[in-house]
């Protein structure tokens, strides 16, 4: 591709919505735990690994499949990758047995990582002086998949089956595989290393990538609190002071889900280097997010009103944040960036994983309040870890002005 030439609005508006798509596959399954468990079999016991199997799933595609973007023809990764999610949506939807849904749920996860092959083609594909707007919309698409997935899943599945909520998955995904063959351009990597070395090489990236390490940190922070917040809040808002229902639950989530806008703010904001205070703001608003339902308490509506505020200040604040991170990791170099992009979004996944355990774990044991601070210390410490940053920076510009 001409480098002076940049991405087109119309491709930037496919990935983004091809990214969404995919990213959905990995949370209908969320809202529909209950279902699913009784119509397989499962055991209430057991339930918890209908989600944490497409976790586990897709943090090894992160690992071991996304690297192979700096190594193999993107176009057909993505598709490949695509084919198989479609196959294993079908699997999911005519799961008659556990292991049946089981082992579709871990290949959804896994195949689903085609998403993290795209956006770092997103970044390819554009000029230096406007890759963080375009990863900042394309992240929008991906961002406003994950959030309209469960809601989108609860009404489905209230009006016909979840069968038909996987079936119609499957159908959507490959739509996508199709035309992204169609309508992507060729880009084989030269890369001269092999897959073994090319795994062993993603320790060597953390190791001796301080950006990675950082950008990780902070998303880990936001996502685990991200997680946490979308684990416990279903949870409170059908309890006893709230009362809603499933439907009500799922409006819930699609007004929370504004918080996507903020994504091509930030990739604006990292354009024009101000990377460091935008990082700020995003783990301030993480922070507000929780604040506000602890310090505003009310009647129901008011309790209500404040906490689908805070539900899109948080979704803002992670956002953000997603895209300056990618934006800075992608920045570091084209020949290593599926890699970088792999290791980062493993990392701040685990941070989501423990984010999402503790915050059941708290709201079980020690109630509501507990869980929301347990989500305001997530953000927190990764804030406390921004202000090493800031003072480096600082340091680093008084020396040069001497």
């Amino acid at each position: 591709m001409n480098k002076e030439q940049d991405i087109s609005p119309g491709m930037v508006s496919l990935l983004a919505t091809a990214t969404g798509l995919i990213v959905a596959s990995l949370y209908y399954a969320q809202t529909l735990v209950g279902p699913i468990s009784a119509s397989t079999g499962l055991s209430p016991e057991a339930a918890g690994l209908i989600v944490t199997l497409t976790q586990i799933g897709y943090c090894i595609g992160l690992l071991f499949i996304v690297p192979l973007g700096d190594l193999l023809e993107n176009r057909r990764l993505i598709f490949t990758g695509l084919l198989f999610t479609s196959a294993m949506l079908v699997l999911a939807a005519i799961s008659s047995s556990a292991w049946m849904f089981l082992t579709a749920a871990l290949g959804i996860g896994l195949g689903s990582v085609a998403a993290q092959i795209i956006v770092p083609f997103a970044a390819h594909m554009s000029k230096e002086s406007t890759r963080g707007v375009t990863v900042g919309k394309v992240v929008s698409g991906l961002l406003l998949g994950i959030m309209l997935s469960r809601p989108a899943a609860s009404l489905i599945a209230d009006a016909t089956s979840w069968h038909v909520v996987f079936g119609g998955a499957a159908v959507m995904v490959l739509i996508v595989a199709f035309v992204l063959r169609a309508k992507l351009p060729v880009r084989a990597p030269v890369a001269t290393i092999t897959y073994p070395k090319l795994l062993g090489s993603l320790w060597h990236l953390f190791l001796n990538t301080p950006v990675l390490r950082r950008r990780a940190a902070y998303h880990a922070g936001l996502f685990g609190s991200f997680s946490l917040f979308w684990t416990v809040a279903p949870l409170m808002l059908s309890g006893p002071q709230f009362h809603l229902s499933q439907t009500g639950i799922a409006i819930f989530a699609l007004v929370g889900m504004a918080g996507a806008i903020a994504s091509p703010i930030a990739g604006k904001l990292a354009d024009k280097g101000h990377t460091l205070m935008a990082t700020a703001a995003a783990l301030l608003l993480g922070v507000i997010g929780f604040a506000l339902p602890l310090v505003i308490p009310g009647s129901r509506n008011v309790a209500l009103a404040v906490l689908v505020i805070a539900s899109i200040v948080l979704d803002m604040g992670v956002a953000a944040n997603l895209v300056l991170g990618q934006r800075a990791i992608f920045s570091l170099g084209a020949e290593v960036r599926s890699r970088l992009n792999g290791v980062y979004f493993a990392l701040f996944f685990a941070g989501g994983a423990l984010g999402s355990a503790l915050g059941g774990w708290m709201f079980a044991t020690h109630g509501w309040s507990a869980a929301l601070m347990t989500g305001a210390a997530f953000n927190g410490i990764a804030l406390l870890y921004w202000v090493t940053e800031y003072i480096g920076h600082a340091s680093q510009q008084s020396k040069t002005a001497v």
